[in-house]
């Protein structure tokens, strides 16, 4: 099993966290992942890390579908492998529709046609077979709508990709996992219980079975987000793990259409994850957050003193033995960056 780093986005004022990123290099890392939301973007801060290392890889979890073309992604992507060496990883993720329609300021449309669309355009890029055409619901190459000139033609990447730079997409819900598993090499869960791969294991099977060609966990990557926070207290260590579920799970989403509500749900937590979206969604988040439960929290992430953490990793080693995890994408950094390196790496 190998070990990423989640770097994520910067706050107000602009900053990369390089120093851990080249201790997390040096300890064997494989890869550091950018983000974006609506402040900093993700391929910058990538671009910036990719200069100032030798070996780590560097990809986007996520690059927001919704903000960019896909020709633009594609155009981004070969560039930055071709500069890096080889080295970058395109994730992307079609983010929510208050971020979209709010920000962006485009319809959301739906997601999973948006993803299946947008890589097979940039596989097709890559590959330079032929001149890109594209007759979708999403997106037209070239574009024939009533507004167009009508001077638009299909064309080839004067640039030469690389058809194997791999494509993460981010997902939790059971068709988009079997999204994911058909058309990319690899997924972001949020979340995940190393104990729980049911959860995902017919939805990954689907996928497999419509991409053919023997597609399998031998040849694609589940990445989870896995918080760790190693401190002697643990009930502290947990609270910022809690405040963050709390937001996703009670308010990213409206009441009867929240992904990672359903997401908690399916994981075993039914009761709680209508308690806390009913806090959530009343305003009462430091209540929403205390309704997390703690079995929740030590599932997902690791948190505690140190031989709590080395213990708990046990559990990340099987599920990595089975496939069931390719990569632990870290978010936390400080000492306990080398305990996860050498039970891990």
């Amino acid at each position: 099993m190998k070990l990423g780093l989640l770097v994520g986005y910067s706050p107000a004022t602009m900053s990369v966290p390089m120093d851990m990123i080249l201790e997390a290099e040096s300890l064997g890392f494989s890869s550091a992942w950018t983000a974006e939301a609506w402040g900093s973007d993700a391929v910058s801060p990538a671009a910036w890390i990719l200069a100032r290392t030798e070996k780590i890889n560097v990809g986007t979890a996520i690059m927001q579908m919704p903000g960019r073309t896909p020709a633009m992604a594609a155009m981004t992507a070969m560039t930055l492998q071709a500069m890096s060496g080889g080295r970058f990883i395109l994730g992307l993720g079609p983010s929510g529709p208050q971020v979209v329609e709010g920000w962006h300021g485009v319809a959301y449309g739906r997601p999973l046609t948006r993803t299946r669309e947008y890589i097979s355009i940039i596989r097709d890029i890559l590959a330079r077979e032929e001149r890109v055409t594209h007759e979708g619901f999403h997106y037209q190459m070239p574009y024939k709508g009533k507004d167009a000139t009508g001077l638009g033609k299909p064309l080839k990447s004067i640039l030469h990709g690389d058809p194997a730079l791999k494509i993460f997409t981010a997902s939790i819900s059971p068709k988009g996992m079997e999204c994911a598993s058909e058309v990319a090499d690899g997924v972001f869960p949020i979340w995940m219980s190393p104990e729980r791969f049911d959860v995902f294991e017919a939805s990954l099977e689907k996928g497999f079975a419509k991409a053919g060609g023997g597609k399998s966990l031998e040849s694609f990557e589940v990445a989870p987000f896995v918080t760790c926070i190693m401190s002697d207290d643990l009930e502290k260590a947990r609270i910022p793990i809690k405040n963050n579920m709390a937001l996703y799970i009670g308010g990213m989403g409206a009441r009867g259409k929240n992904f990672y509500n359903d997401y908690a749900k399916r994981l075993g937590y039914e009761e709680a994850a209508v308690q806390i979206q009913d806090l959530f969604l009343d305003g009462k988040k430091r209540e929403a957050a205390e309704a997390v439960p703690d079995a929740l929290v030590d599932e997902v992430a690791l948190v505690g003193p140190e031989a709590r953490i080395r213990d708990r990793l046990q559990v990340w080693k099987e599920a990595g033995k089975k496939r069931h995890v390719g990569s632990m994408l870290i978010g936390g950094g400080g000492p306990a960056l080398r305990v996860l390196a050498e039970e891990l790496l």
